[in-house]
């Protein structure tokens, strides 16, 4: 069993129960994992790895994502969110609001899941300490929004990986979000996705994408022939001809992945094997 699965992750578990439904209803063994968390109160698309499809985390978790969320104008919270404490100010952004796009700087959440000197944010703010976190320079490549009425509005967002949607519209003074929903992660739609498993489910319930198909739309791909198929997949750098420099999933004639390759100069150097 391996490969990507889409879930839409309902609001109120955590991704952690999620990936942990899923790890429950796939035979013993199976290693487990995911390409981002989301909020609990947050709903949406959650990439769920399978076997050896957990060898390739980084690649998917630097894709940009997609968001909608709905906003509570004139309202504070201290964690960006309907869980944290909430101050009515009615001070509420203009009517359209000024929405920055291309770099931004931002500040995550102080109830994020940054590591703060080895800790975790939020757990720094839920013990009562200050918490220090510094700004990041973030890309957002849409941020509109879509309807507005009474102390509500809808904003759909387009972002680089690592942007917080909370921080965005804590920004705008004043709001927090009251619904958020992560429609995409790359060429990945929430469309796409399944249900995540009942708890005591067994099985999945719908099949994961294959590896080679996932990757097809994140990394460009080179066919080898079943020579240099058999030596990539001993990690021996082989020539790679017609193939844009960065990196690359080298596919064996039958079109089964072999490895993620770093290619340079016509050289392919593998980094990530599939065939062990």
């Amino acid at each position: 069993m391996e490969g990507v699965l889409l879930v839409d992750k309902p609001a109120g578990p955590t991704s952690h129960d999620v990936v942990a439904r899923v790890r429950r209803a796939l035979p013993r063994g199976v290693k487990v994992g995911h390409t981002g968390t989301l909020d609990p109160f947050a709903t949406g698309l959650l990439i769920v790895l399978l076997g050896r499809a957990t060898r390739v985390q980084r690649f998917l978790m630097e894709l940009p994502k997609s968001y909608e969320t709905v906003a509570r104008l004139g309202w504070t919270s201290t964690t960006g969110d309907p869980e944290g404490e909430l101050v009515h100010t009615g001070r509420t952004p203009a009517d359209p609001p000024a929405l920055p796009t291309g770099l931004v700087r931002q500040r995550p959440p102080a109830y994020s899941a940054i590591k703060i000197g080895g800790r975790r944010a939020y757990a720094i703010a839920r013990a009562g300490e200050v918490v220090e976190i510094p700004e990041r320079e973030v890309h957002v490549e849409r941020f509109e929004q879509l309807w507005r009425e009474d102390d509500r509005a809808a904003f759909a967002i387009d972002c680089s990986s690592g942007t917080y949607v909370r921080s965005l519209i804590a920004d705008l003074d004043d709001a927090y979000c009251v619904e958020l929903r992560r429609t995409a992660i790359g060429p990945f739609r929430v469309a796409d996705a399944v249900a995540p498993p009942e708890r005591d489910a067994t099985g999945l319930a719908g099949e994961p994408l294959s590896l080679a198909r996932a990757l097809a739309d994140v990394l460009p791909s080179h066919t080898l022939d079943e020579a240099l198929a058999v030596r990539a997949g001993y990690g021996q750098t082989v020539p790679v001809d017609a193939a844009p420099a960065g990196h690359v999933l080298l596919l064996d004639p039958a079109g089964e992945p072999v490895c993620v390759a770093e290619l340079a100069d016509g050289l392919a150097k593998p980094r990530v094997g599939f065939r062990a």
